[in-house]
């Protein structure tokens, strides 16, 4: 039986829409090619620094190849603040998600060719398609499912378990490919399991015809206009001089900084500006509280993927030059130990999902901010056996990989309560009409966070790998437990965003239960 709970007309598969599941191949396909990507960029950028037969890599120091990584990681996901704006007052979701998928073939294609400037070049396009392509696909999910909808959570998961599906199959795959036929044809890899992604949303358009198609119009009460916020900011005399000390503070970044942080910062305080005008214009303090709430869980976000980056940056080259990866006389590739995260994810992503769902309907504490602090606890933990695995290598000159494993385990079940929770908060409180801006900040949050851990990735090479290992250990695990602490008063103001849907498991219990089963 049908639920009710679903929009109409929607055909349905083991109790979810099938639009989920079109969604859920489109982002597998897209994340095959980004965490494949992701995987090779620090050991192809240092290839003749650490020394292997993996063909001609760009032989850059770990500090220098740190940096670029944080700052291309960085900007994939701020890159979906423009992607989200683009799809909110130009061309609609679906649109946006199609030309992003394009524009990704595109630069995979490119960085197959083996000249300096096709790298540059393939990561710039690479950065403009996920920014385009990323936001909005997740604003689609949310947009499958009506207001209040309790298997909303649960849909993301299975969501999210497409993007580690890709990420473990790129991950396990790639390495052999690179192993085999060089670099480039790993990037080559990438390319065409993205044109798979384009293909399988192109085919499955009939399944998303009541999502992503929200295109503003001047007679539009939804119209989103960019352009006038901005222009209020100069008649609202608090803001503005918020706005002018955040640019002042971004100029004097620039001048004693690179240029590089100079304009990061000035991006920043354009996005802090509109984001202040946004919530003067809601029109209820209902609103405002949600809203602000929302951008307060954003600093959970930074702080977490600040942490949890490190796997393709510091951790990466910590596998590559310090653990022991012998296993029955074979050496496992580097690469393949980052699958160990989407392969967890996997295994527990129901399982934890399930959990949260039976304490919710117990009346025990689930909402989304405890979730996510307690997320950040959980992984923060996982960096202690990082910490064992520094102090064993200092001892003997190696370290067992069992501390990766543990590692990875704990970062994972941190991550299953931070990301996909995060992803469904953000169509939960966020106004309609700034849906898919404010899913794009949470990517430029997410961003941001992946910048963090560039940094600290590098100061590595200056303090050390046990020093960093246990200052995330103290760091993160603080962070979570001060937003624990101030959780009630956060949770008054989302003024009850969330209780909805402990109503309709009363109203709709039956299609409920089909989607739990």
């Amino acid at each position: 039986m049908a639920s009710t709970a679903l929009k109409p007309h929607q055909k349905e598969l083991f109790g979810q829409p099938i639009g989920l599941y079109i969604l859920f191949l489109t982002e597998m396909w897209e994340r095959f090619s980004y965490y494949g990507m992701r995987a090779l960029l620090v050991l192809y950028m240092t290839t003749q620094t650490i020394g292997d037969d993996r063909g001609a890599g760009l032989g850059w120091t770990n500090q220098e190849a740190l940096a670029l990584y944080g700052w291309y990681t960085m900007l994939v996901y701020v890159m979906s603040i423009p992607g989200g704006m683009i799809a909110d007052k130009l061309i609609g979701q679906k649109k946006a998600v199609l030309l992003g998928a394009i524009v990704l073939c595109l630069g995979h294609g490119v960085l197959v060719l083996t000249d300096i400037w096709a790298f540059y070049t393939g990561l710039g396009l690479v950065i403009l398609g996920v920014g385009l392509l990323k936001p909005n696909i997740s604003t689609m999910v949310g947009g499958l499912y009506k207001e209040g909808d309790i298997r909303r959570d649960k849909g993301f998961s299975i969501f999210y378990i497409g993007i580690n599906l890709g990420s473990l199959l790129a991950t396990l795959i790639i390495g052999g490919v690179v192993a085999k036929w060089g670099w480039h044809a790993g990037f080559g890899l990438a390319g065409i399991v993205m044109v798979l992604g384009l293909i399988n949303y192109v085919a499955g358009q009939k399944y998303l015809k009541e999502v992503g198609n929200f295109v503003p119009s001047k007679n539009d009460v939804n119209e989103v206009s960019y352009g006038k916020l901005y222009s209020k900011l100069f008649s609202s005399p608090k803001q503005l001089l918020f706005a002018g000390i955040l640019l002042a503070a971004s100029l004097l970044g620039w001048y004693y900084m690179d240029w590089g942080y100079g304009l990061l910062f000035v991006f920043l305080t354009a996005i802090a500006s509109l984001l202040m005008m946004i919530y003067k214009e809601l029109n209820t303090q209902v609103f405002k509280d949600r809203f602000l709430v929302l951008l307060l869980s954003f600093i959970m976000v930074i702080i977490f993927w600040g942490a949890f980056e490190q796997a393709g940056g510091l951790m990466n080259l910590y596998t590559e030059t310090n653990t022991n990866r012998m296993l029955f006389g074979w050496e496992i590739p580097t690469v393949m130990f980052q699958s160990l995260n989407a392969g967890f994810i996997i295994i527990f992503a129901t399982i934890v999902a399930s959990v949260w769902a039976k304490r919710k309907l117990k009346g025990k504490e689930a909402s989304s901010l405890f979730k996510m602090a307690l997320g950040i606890i959980i992984m923060g933990f996982g960096f202690l056996f990082m910490v064992f695995a520094a102090m064993e290598f200092e001892k003997s000159g190696t370290s067992s990989m069992i501390w990766l494993v543990l590692a990875y385990l704990f970062h994972t079940i941190g991550e299953l309560c931070i990301s996909p929770v995060a992803l469904s908060f953000i169509t939960k409180l966020a106004p309609v009409k700034y849906a898919s801006l404010m899913m794009g900040v949470y990517f430029a949050a997410t961003g941001l966070g992946n910048k963090v851990a560039g940094i600290v990735g590098e100061s590595a090479s200056e303090f050390g790998e046990l020093t960093i290992f246990s200052g995330i250990v103290i760091f993160t695990v603080i962070i979570g437990l001060l937003f624990i602490m101030i959780l009630k008063p956060l949770k008054r103001l989302t003024h009850g965003a969330e209780e909805s849907e402990r109503i309709l498991k009363h109203e709709e219990a039956e299609g409920f239960e089909l989607a739990d089963n």
